[in-house]
């Protein structure tokens, strides 16, 4: 006859930070904030392409600190393209890195080297850093 036994599994112990380490660690470290902006456009053309470049950035109005594009979703990074459903609203996700807590205005600002970089102006910071805005 076999005989069963159960295993009690180890009780965890919760992770500590020593008081002194952590007094020694920098403010700017311990950020790790990001800002999301969810952009919709209004697609009111046949083969429409959209695309995102890495020089899109958040830009403080006050201090001119920037947050670095972090990651997209949905969109295409140049030099790729996406294409756009036919006379169709198109949503994608951008993820920035976070900005100061002393900004309380920001810009949406795409830099490029060509015509058609996007630039969404004056947007007011919020307590959730969780933005919409309509690209015209």
């Amino acid at each position: 006859m076999s005989k069963v036994s159960t295993v009690e599994p180890p009780v965890k112990a919760k992770p500590s930070v020593d008081l002194d380490t952590f007094a020694l660690l920098h403010p700017d470290l311990m950020n790790d904030a990001y800002v999301y902006v969810h952009c919709h456009f209004d697609n009111r053309w046949q083969d429409m392409l959209i695309r995102i470049w890495k020089t899109t950035f958040l830009i403080d109005r006050h201090s001119s600190a920037r947050g670095e594009l972090i990651h997209a979703e949905n969109i295409s990074y140049a030099p790729m393209w996406t294409l756009i459903p036919d006379k169709q609203p198109f949503a994608f996700l951008l993820i920035f890195s976070g900005l100061p807590k002393s900004c309380k205005v920001f810009d949406l600002l795409e830099q490029i080297p060509e015509p058609g970089g996007f630039h969404v102006a004056n947007i007011a910071r919020n307590e959730t850093d969780v933005y919409h805005v309509d690209l015209v």
